[in-house]
Order: C-alpha cells, then sequence, then structure tokens
C-alpha cells in the first residue's frame, strides 16, 4: 500500500487489477481489505460465476473477473495500477502452473489494457514465465524493486513499534 501510496498518492479514484489466482491469495484478500479502507472503489454490482468468489466478491466489494479483457471493457480510464499475485506450488503442478499462465499471468498484452502510467506490483519472490513475464517485471512500468525495499523499511518500523524503540 505504501508502494502505491507512493506513485499514485490519492486512493480514491485508483482502479486496481490484482492478476492471479485471487481465489486462493491471501496476499490478494489482504490487498483488497486495505485498499477498500484506504477508498480506492469496487464494483459489487456483478457477481463472478464461482460460488467462493462470488462470496469474496460480495463481502469485499469488488468485482472477480475470469479474464482481465473483460475486466477492462467499457473502462475508459484503464487500470492505474497491476498488481501480480504469486503462483502457489502447493496447490498446482509445475505443468499446471504453466499452463495456467496465461490465465493468470501478467503479460505485456495484459499490462497493455492498463493506463500507460499504471504501476506494476508483485509481493515476491517472483516466477518469471509463470507469474509475470520477464518483460513486465523488468520494464519501465514495474516498481517491484522499490515496493521491495519499501517493504523492508515499513516492517523494520513495525517491528521497532512493537518493540518499544
Amino acid at each position: 500500500m505504501f508502494t502505491i501510496r507512493h506513485y499514485k498518492r490519492d486512493f480514491t479514484n485508483l482502479r486496481v487489477a490484482i492478476v492471479g489466482d485471487v481465489l486462493h491469495s491471501r496476499v490478494a484478500r489482504s490487498q483488497i481489505h486495505a485498499l477498500t479502507t484506504l477508498g480506492v472503489p469496487g464494483d459489487p454490482r456483478d457477481r463472478p460465476r464461482r460460488r467462493c468468489c462470488r462470496r469474496t466478491s460480495t463481502t469485499l466489494g469488488v468485482h472477480v473477473y475470469h479474464d482481465m479483457r473483460e475486466g477492462s471493457e467499457g473502462r475508459r480510464r484503464g487500470d492505474d495500477a497491476a498488481a501480480a499475485e504469486r503462483a502457489h506450488a502447493g496447490r498446482a503442478a509445475a505443468v499446471r502452473r504453466r499452463s495456467s499462465y496465461k490465465f493468470y499471468g501478467l503479460t505485456a498484452e495484459k499490462l497493455a489494457l492498463a493506463k500507460p502510467d499504471a504501476i506494476v506490483l508483485h509481493p515476491g519472490p517472483m516466477n518469471r514465465g509463470v507469474e509475470i513475464d520477464s518483460s513486465v517485471a523488468d520494464g519501465r512500468q514495474s516498481v517491484i524493486l522499490p515496493q521491495v525495499t519499501f517493504g523492508i523499511a515499513i516492517r523494520m518500523a513495525v517491528m521497532s513499534i512493537i518493540g518499544g524503540n
């Protein structure tokens, strides 16, 4: 959240695409809670097809799309940020993970649906070619390295507060 605040300043008019297996991602649920708390608008009007996704979208006030193109259609403004999610090895074999790349992976083609100044985030460590394309991870819109640096500083600050120093 600090990285988004650093690069985009105001949360109230942002469009954030969380790209990946959101249904099985604890990080995605935490991001959704944080983003809605900070004022990022959701779109609870439409309901996704899968029961557990429906519960997530209803509870969290967001819309779950199964195709990024579908999620971007009708958006005049595009997305301001694209957050790639980690693929979890325990949930799928490597072959299945690679085949799901076309659905869950953040590629240059999918990023082109966002605004030209959209930022790319990833919680790390990255599985290139499984969760995110190398050209996206290393591209001009990527803020992944600053995100890692900010994350270390934030965790240090929280631990200092908890430790009473």
